[in-house]
């Protein structure tokens, strides 16, 4: 059992025991490093897979050829953190939290051995994971999910070792509009099979429609509005295909892109407060309510919505590092918040680019909110300077009040970005009106004379006065 704390002076020291290696969890270990020196704070960090503090989200990209190297996706392997004074123990699970006794149970999962490690402070990093339906054959060989650099290594492993050119991606989600251009970068025919009315369900049914038509461009079978019921097999135990109540659609590979769900098994074995979503809820300073001395941060926590008020699950990189930051800031004995997101996301299949942020239409009725929607179509530049791109915009502000609610773009080249402007908007609680007066870069390569988004506020500042009641 390892409880062992003492400084090279002879003094006691903190132990900080961090769960999952990636970017929550790296983040925060190297942060309180940054603070604390190796006398004042001993830390020790468990990883289960075979990298750390890697880019989840370039995946897709290393998988489509994109980026040509997997290390390339990695931005500190476990050597340089441990130059940094972290103990960090690879392909190494905790598979016990002992609230009580302040301890965590780790098992090797290359020779099976367990201990016990104390700590001070925890920090549960540990992720989210893919959505597998309890279906038959899911757990066929051939059929993938993708969410660490082990899972798309062993994606690429498959696509190697299979001569069929045929692959199925279930679920229309960013992951799975990102594998199937991914997929089709790799000369794959490939079919998507998908729940929902149309593709992409973080936008509403009508900007999803714009996305349904691109990837059918692309030459992507889309299937919408089907439900896997199964994976069939071969006589080899692979998989040969995908089955819905209708059809049946032949696979040599199959990707699952229906999401993903927080990791939280063992926090909730723990007895720690999960959210209506699975994820952990922790406080501004990223503390587990309830518990002074565990934080967590990442995919696995729920996180409030700025502008619905309501707890939120986002599994993105971005929010990842800053919750790692703002954990890392105060173990080391400073202070720091994460305050909350408004929902910003981007993406992009092929030359589409795809952005979302704030409230769809089901979001801002589900809180209760009456709101305006208006579309615009505009152009990325000056409509007479070579490369002028279409984009459509969609804007919801909320009814009498005029308040932003929330921004749907899909365009070509210089689409996407854009919703960065409604991101800060949207922070700042501002109203379609104020975004109106907003003094934003303008030249003919770069935008027409009203931006976009700027458009967009017009024709809703417009849409709240006439309808006032």
């Amino acid at each position: 059992m390892d409880m062992s704390r003492t400084s090279s002076s002879g003094g006691a020291r903190e132990r900080l025991v961090v769960i999952g290696g990636d970017a929550a969890g790296m983040s925060a270990a190297s942060q309180a490093r940054r603070l604390r020196g190796p006398d004042e704070l001993e830390i020790v960090a468990f990883e289960r897979g075979h990298f750390t503090s890697y880019s989840a989200c370039g995946i897709p990209y290393w998988v489509g050829g994109d980026v040509p190297e997997r290390d390339q996706l990695i931005a500190r392997t476990p050597e340089e953190h441990r130059e940094r004074a972290i103990d960090l123990r690879m392909r190494t699970e905790v598979v016990e939290i002992d609230v009580a006794g302040a301890r965590v149970r780790s098992r090797d999962l290359d020779s099976g051995a367990e201990e016990w490690t104390a700590y001070d402070k925890l920090v549960i990093a540990t992720g989210a994971r893919p959505v597998r339906p309890d279906l038959p054959g899911m757990d066929a060989p051939g059929v993938h999910g993708v969410q660490t650099l082990d899972d798309g290594q062993a994606l690429l492993d498959t696509l190697a070792g299979t001569e069929g050119r045929r692959a199925v991606v279930v679920g229309a989600g960013y992951i799975g509009v990102e594998m199937a251009e991914a997929l089709i970068n790799r000369g794959y025919e490939v079919t998507v099979v998908n729940r929902g009315k149309e593709p992409m369900s973080t936008l509403d049914p009508d900007m999803g429609r714009l996305v349904h038509t691109a990837m059918e461009g692309l030459g992507i079978t889309m299937v919408d509005d089907a439900e896997v019921t199964k994976v069939l097999t071969g006589d080899d135990g692979r998989v040969r295909a995908v089955a819905t109540e209708d059809a049946e659609y032949p696979a040599d590979v199959v990707v699952l892109g229906i999401g993903v769900r927080p990791e939280t098994t063992l926090a909730e074995a723990a007895g720690l407060p999960l959210g209506e979503h699975g994820g952990l809820l922790t406080d501004l300073a990223m503390r587990v309510r309830g518990h002074t001395d565990i934080w967590a941060g990442g995919d696995c926590v729920e996180v409030l919505d700025l502008v619905s008020g309501r707890e939120r699950h986002i599994a993105l990189g971005t929010h990842a590092n800053k919750h790692g930051q703002v954990i890392g800031s105060n173990v080391g004995g400073g202070y720091a918040t994460f305050p909350g997101v408004v929902g910003t996301a981007v993406s992009k299949v092929c030359d589409l680019e795809i952005a979302r942020t704030g409230l769809r239409e089901k979001d801002a009725l589900r809180a209760g909110l009456r709101f305006e929607t208006v579309t615009i179509e505009s152009t990325s530049r000056a409509g007479y300077y070579p490369g002028a791109a279409l984009m459509t915009v969609k804007m919801l502000a909320e009814h009498r009040t005029g308040r932003l609610l929330g921004v749907q773009i899909v365009g070509r080249e210089g689409a996407a970005k854009r919703v960065d402007i409604a991101a800060v908007a949207l922070t700042a609680g501002m109203t379609v009106e104020q975004m109106t007066a907003l003094d934003l870069g303008y030249a003919p390569p770069f935008s027409p004379v009203w931006d976009p988004i700027l458009v967009a506020a017009r024709k809703a500042v417009t849409a709240v006065r006439n309808n006032t009641r």
